[in-house]
């Protein structure tokens, strides 16, 4: 038993309690990988969707703004591949917090490379890129060639995350990949983004306890699929002979409304009579259409999505329902307990 643990590959992933990083542990652990997770030092633990998994990961403390403790982590795992899914991920924020968000989402990708570098060049390296670099788009559908235009400090972050990690794949001849992932999402998104301010809001409203749903740019244009998809092409990248970026996505694109149609509809209502705009919400450069091609990846990877588009939404609605009601029953049994305790 314990040769075969010895033999078991081992893989570092940088976000592990994110919804990528939950989904890749997931995929990882079915591989048969020995799994460790960085989380930062923090005074709340937040679990949640690693919880299924927790005993079977190995968690260890480290920040990609500080470079000894990612050398540290590196050095004690001894990993044969580094996931690097960490980031200040949500855009509004990124104009909020922009020098966070380049020293997390620009700036901890080089001292990942660095550790990398150091200690040992085998290790095999993924860069999660994102599809907000191409920001206000040079053409459509984009590709691994479209040239870059990001539109938010996070956008901008990215594309230094990406090309340094090209620019340490060049200069060490390391095995380092950029997976330009596309808008890709699941129940377990977090609900600052707009997919889940939908789906639990259209599960909300259906049970009574919201009227209505306040959004920004109804017409905004983005290509989603779903997260689960998306870690496999992850995994894909570095089973490969030779390192190389690879758009990921599902090669569709739906406006923000039409994702809104999908949901509501799920639960019979019509959106019409519960969405508003609220221009608040509205970004100060805004991305208006991204689309993807991933033709390489599929000839390359053999890779491609099996969810669609309104099954991603139904399955993010049926678990929000889901959610909520249970929601409301735990409600409902806090005050007998609360009334017991008074007595």
């Amino acid at each position: 038993m314990s040769k075969k643990k010895e033999e078991m590959r081992r893989a570092l992933i940088t976000g592990v309690t994110g919804q990528d990083g939950s989904y890749l542990a997931e995929l990882l652990l079915e591989k048969g990988y020995e799994v460790f997770g960085v989380v930062r030092r923090s005074s709340t633990e937040t679990f949640e969707r690693i919880a299924h998994i927790k005993d079977r990961i190995k968690l260890l403390q480290a920040d990609l703004t500080d470079q000894v403790s990612i050398i540290e982590a590196v050095g004690d795992t001894k990993p044969a591949e580094i996931y690097n899914l960490a980031a200040q991920s949500f855009v509004p924020t990124s104009w909020k917090q922009p020098i966070l968000t380049g020293d997390v989402t620009a700036l901890g990708v080089t001292r990942l490379l660095e550790a990398v570098r150091v200690l040992d060049r085998s290790i095999r390296f993924y860069q999660a890129s994102s599809s907000e670099m191409f920001g206000h788009v040079r053409e459509t559908p984009q590709t691994e060639q479209t040239p870059l235009y990001p539109r938010s400090p996070y956008g901008v972050a990215k594309c230094y995350g990406h090309w340094i990690t090209v620019n340490y794949r060049e200069s060490y001849d390391m095995f380092a990949c950029g997976g330009i992932l596309f808008n890709h999402e699941s129940p377990r998104r977090g609900l600052e983004f707009v997919t889940r301010k939908v789906t639990d809001g259209a599960a909300r409203i259906k049970l009574g306890l919201m009227d209505a749903l306040y959004l920004g740019n109804l017409d905004s244009k983005r290509d989603w699929g779903f997260a689960g998809d998306y870690v496999r092409a992850m995994w894909l990248m570095l089973q490969q002979k030779e390192p190389d970026d690879y758009v990921i996505c599902s090669g569709a694109t739906h406006t923000v409304r039409e994702m809104c149609e999908v949901a509501f509809s799920r639960v019979g209502l019509d959106y019409r009579d519960h969405v508003k705009v609220n221009p608040d919400f509205y970004r100060p450069a805004e991305v208006h259409l991204l689309l993807g091609d991933c033709s390489k990846a599929k000839a390359k990877l053999g890779w491609k999505p099996e969810y669609s588009f309104e099954e991603l939404i139904h399955m993010m609605v049926d678990a929000d329902m889901a959610r909520v009601k249970n929601e409301i029953l735990n409600k409902m049994a806090k005050p007998e307990q609360k009334h017991g305790k008074k007595a």
